[in-house]
């Protein structure tokens, strides 16, 4: 054989090889591109002015910190928070999603690599005394004693082994993310009850508190009555004020006891042997870095989740696609193989079968064009849900921040109010006892002064609350 003979099968064979690697490249999957949501410069609700009585803290830090509750300056809200992630069922439950995605993942990894599996056998054997071509010569029993083994490799040529590793841990990151959303949600949500809980707690402690003086102004109305000073009409109201503080009191006390068995359920506790001692301290206020809007999609767990299962969605479509092309499997089979198992292992009992394989389906109805066309639409509705998740995260965090601003103007404004009312009640009271004023001017001003107060405690506890909205819009700590 010459040197050119030599020389084209080298080139062919070189040739092949390079066919081969550079379709072991193909991917039939769409280049991922996500779609580019414009952040504003800045958020419209942030105030721009030192006037505001509230404003966030350092507007420029990333993020609030992982354990951003701790700004409410509660130790009881603190110790509640870490048992979330230990005893809630919800949480739990997502933990286990995000272990069968990583699960699933490995199972599409194994894709990548070639199958081995050893097939040992000792089989006895009986001929037919009637098989065809039967000699003489030949038992009628016999051992078949096999040590052998098979492997099988796909050549991934179009991507499709590649895609659904792809898709498979696209999934496992969104799976990720939807633990970290349960979990600042979980976190948000408790933080929210405990905040309802205390401004509660605030509320039954201003009504024990007017009971005391409701009661002790229908005692006066009632000496007054009996000494011929005050009248009837007089014993009437200051009864009927203290009646109704007493049912705010009984009703609000179920109020309370509905958020604890709501908390007890978060924490994974059972309602019936569940309780937090009353508090009557005022929360702090937290400072909430809230950072630039370009930032925001990048901290939002749901977001993120949404984005990848956009990407995943993009990978499966290159699964799809494959299906219309070849599928090649390199296998081979070999061992040894004798009729007795002394001396099986020894070469002229080897036996071995290889070569490659291709499998390429000519008609399916319809099938494959079905699941590519089922593939994209998949995709699209993921970019939709991705941009509408993006969309409702800045109106999140405008929320929060306008209720924020505005409720803590409608905050000063009603610290005034209550101040306002307190003198007004005293100056009535004062009034009656003298006899300049009637008991009608009393209890309208004693009526004026409480719902005051319960307006501010619960405007302070909106804006708590208005708070705990704004970390979880901003995605936490994440």
């Amino acid at each position: 054989m010459g040197r050119g003979a030599i020389g084209a099968r080298a080139l062919r064979r070189w040739t092949a090889g390079a066919m081969l690697s550079l379709l072991g490249g193909c991917s039939m999957a769409p280049a991922y591109h996500p779609p580019v949501i414009a952040a504003p410069p800045a958020f419209k609700e942030m105030p721009t002015t030192g006037d505001s009585v509230w404003e966030p803290a350092d507007a420029l830090r990333a993020a609030p910190r992982a354990d951003w509750w701790t700004g409410f300056g509660d130790p009881t809200l603190d110790r509640l928070e870490a048992r979330i992630a230990a005893d809630n069922p919800a949480l739990a439950g997502a933990l286990a999603r995000y272990d069968l995605a990583r699960a699933t993942l490995a199972g599409a990894r194994s894709g990548l690599f070639p199958h081995v599996e050893l097939t040992p056998g000792v089989i006895r054997n009986r001929q037919s005394d009637e098989r065809p071509l039967r000699g003489g010569s030949q038992p009628d029993f016999y051992t078949a004693a096999t040590l052998g083994g098979d492997v099988s490799y796909e050549a991934d040529l179009w991507g499709r082994v590649r895609n659904s590793v792809a898709s498979g841990r696209a999934l496992a990151e969104a799976s990720r993310d939807d633990l970290a959303a349960v979990k600042l949600a979980l976190q948000g949500q408790l933080a929210s009850d405990f905040i309802q809980l205390r401004g509660q707690d605030r509320q039954l402690a201003l009504l024990a508190q007017t009971i005391d003086a409701f009661a002790k102004a229908d005692a006066l109305t009632r000496n007054r009555f009996r000494g011929g000073i005050a009248t009837g009409m007089d014993v009437g109201r200051a009864g009927a004020l203290l009646g109704e503080a007493r049912a705010q009191y009984a009703a609000l006390e179920a109020m309370r006891a509905v958020t604890e068995h709501a908390i007890a359920s978060l924490v994974g506790q059972p309602a019936s042997t569940f309780a937090i001692p009353r508090g009557t301290g005022q929360l702090t206020m937290p400072a909430i870095p809230v950072g630039l809007p370009s930032t925001l999609l990048a901290r939002r767990p749901d977001v993120a989740a949404a984005e990848r299962r956009m990407a995943a969605a993009n990978a499966r479509i290159g699964v799809a696609r494959a299906a219309f092309f070849p599928q090649v499997t390199l296998g081979g089979t070999g061992g040894f193989q004798s009729t007795a198992l002394a001396g099986l292992v020894a070469a002229p009992n080897i036996f071995w079968a290889i070569g490659p394989g291709a499998i390429l389906n000519l008609f399916d109805g319809g099938k494959r064009r079905a699941e590519v066309a089922a593939a994209r639409a998949d995709w699209q509705a993921a970019t939709a849900d991705y941009r509408g998740r993006a969309l409702g995260a800045f109106q999140d965090v405008e929320d929060a921040l306008a209720l924020l601003h505005h409720l803590g103007e409608a905050q000063a404004a009603q610290d005034q109010a209550v101040v306002s009312a307190t003198q007004t009640e005293q100056i009535a009271l004062d009034r009656y006892i003298k006899g300049a004023a009637t008991y009608l001017d009393v209890a309208t001003a004693q009526e004026a002064a409480l719902r005051d107060r319960q307006s501010a405690l619960a405007l302070e506890t909106q804006r708590l609350a208005a708070s705990v909205a704004l970390a979880r819009a901003l995605g936490g700590g994440a």
